[in-house]
């Protein structure tokens, strides 16, 4: 199935920026391109229009001149950077790599869901599980999820351990509605923070103050659900995990400085 399609037309990328050679690109209509934005990148830095040791586009001109958001366009550079294509530099921009520092593609089959892609995901299904795990939460789930917070509360963060509370937490709240499926599709959805392309998103946006305001939104879902107020469960619930896309979204380059974030 085909989601998305190309104009074929030509955009003058930089013809408003002084100074800046003009490049070709075509723009994108879809949603979710990340992969489509990368390959239209990967392309041109190929073919030469990019050079080694050259800086891109600010992440605001490739969403503007692709008609595309700045989260694809980040997804996009995210990939880009994974197989070393290019380098993130904060506070200066993205910059083509050598190509000794160029690193084996993935497979063409390889299937890697974009950050945000999964974050959307996993609003629209966690909500709805924080909502009916308030109306049928027992004193064990709650015990459960407790155990989860405290150990959040008392380790260091980024880090694997940290991950791991984080998950055990999400996977408390599933466990709450007592369906196998629904525990391991929170777990497997999760999981995915693994891949690479979000593994080096966090590198960027994750830090210990991100963690202490994860920490806070995920004590409002635990509140919510101990109080048996499902809608409100629903809302924490999915307020903390806008609120991680939010974080995830910060600009990476020359036009703000990172702050954090945290899912």
């Amino acid at each position: 199935m085909v989601w998305f399609h190309l104009k074929q037309e030509k955009i003058d990328l930089s013809a408003d920026r002084q100074g800046e050679t003009s490049v070709p690109l075509e723009a994108v209509e879809a949603r979710r391109l990340y992969r489509q934005v990368a390959d239209q990148l990967r392309a041109l830095i190929d073919s030469g229009e990019y050079i080694v040791g050259s800086r891109l586009p600010t992440e605001r001109d490739l969403a503007e001149q692709l008609k595309v958001s700045r989260p694809t366009v980040r997804e996009a550079l995210i990939a880009l950077e994974v197989e070393g294509r290019v380098r993130i530099r904060v506070g200066s921009g993205i910059y083509v790599s050598e190509p000794a520092a160029m690193a084996p593609l993935a497979p063409s089959s390889a299937v890697i869901e974009g950050p945000f892609e999964l974050l959307r995901a996993r609003e629209f299904i966690e909500s709805a599980i924080a909502e009916q795990a308030a109306r049928v939460a027992t004193p064990e789930d709650i015990s459960r999820i407790d155990t989860s917070l405290e150990a959040m509360a008392n380790v260091q963060h980024p880090g694997e351990a940290s991950m791991n509370h984080d998950r055990a937490f999400h996977v408390a709240v599933a466990g709450c509605l007592d369906n196998a499926v629904l525990v391991r599709v929170v777990g497997e959805l999760f999981d995915q923070r693994l891949n690479p392309y979000f593994a080096k998103l966090a590198h960027y946006f994750e830090n210990p103050e991100s963690w202490n305001t994860a920490l806070a939104e995920h004590r409002a879902i635990r509140d919510a659900i101990v109080a048996r107020d499902a809608e409100a469960a629903r809302a924490a619930m999915r307020e903390h995990l806008v609120r991680s896309q939010a974080r995830f979204a910060q600009n990476f380059g020359t036009e703000a400085r990172i702050h954090a974030g945290s899912g």
